[in-house]
């Protein structure tokens, strides 16, 4: 037997742990560097640049936009409300025919020591939530209030109208004075000389 078959025959039968195997591919593993190329480096700065951009436009234009559900004529409608830092609001929606409406309004509140600030959102909402009134194309006026569609047009005594809105456990005293404006109160009805 030669030295050669003597060293095969006796490393043949040492065999490694499994602890130390398992060892050695953990220090493989650490030691791995990750190389990124300088035209992924530059992705991935103006990504983060445009991010940043998008953000601070948002932030500084945008004011506050959401989508929110809406009666509009009787029906509860998903609309976007977009409400700018001035206090003003923009609201669209699409009609039965599939077609964009907007409304827009807003504006200040008048603090009792004088000051003006910008409607909240909340002002807002109440204001969307109002009844409206309208005069349609053939003579007819009608109330919209939540759900409620009420044709008023034969409730008219000398160009005023009276009617008395409920929803749930909220009461509006509603005075219409016939295309010329209409005021709303939660205790009583207001006299049709005070809308002049």
């Amino acid at each position: 037997m030669k030295n050669k078959e003597r060293y095969q025959r006796t490393f043949s039968a040492v065999r490694t742990s499994t602890d130390y195997y398992e060892e050695v591919i953990k220090m493989n593993k650490k030691h791995k560097r990750f190389y990124m190329s300088k035209a992924m480096a530059a992705c991935l700065v103006l990504v983060l640049v445009l991010g940043a951009a998008t953000t601070a436009y948002a932030a500084n234009v945008g004011g506050i936009q959401r989508t929110i559900q809406i009666w509009l004529h009787g029906d509860q409608t998903d609309a976007v409300l977009d409400i700018k830092e001035d206090g003003s609001y923009n609201l669209s929606w699409q009609d039965e025919n599939g077609e964009v409406q907007e409304q827009g309004g807003g504006g200040v509140a008048i603090e009792d020591d004088g000051i003006e600030r910008p409607l909240t959102e909340e002002e807002i909402m109440e204001n969307l939530n109002e009844p409206d009134v309208s005069y349609k194309d053939d003579g007819t006026v009608w109330v919209y209030y939540y759900n409620q569609e009420l044709d008023i047009t034969e409730k008219f005594e000398n160009g005023v109208c009276y009617v008395k809105l409920i929803n749930g456990q909220d009461e509006l005293f509603l005075t219409v004075k016939y295309q010329d404006g209409y005021a709303l109160s939660p205790r009583n009805f207001i006299s049709a000389e005070s809308l002049d």
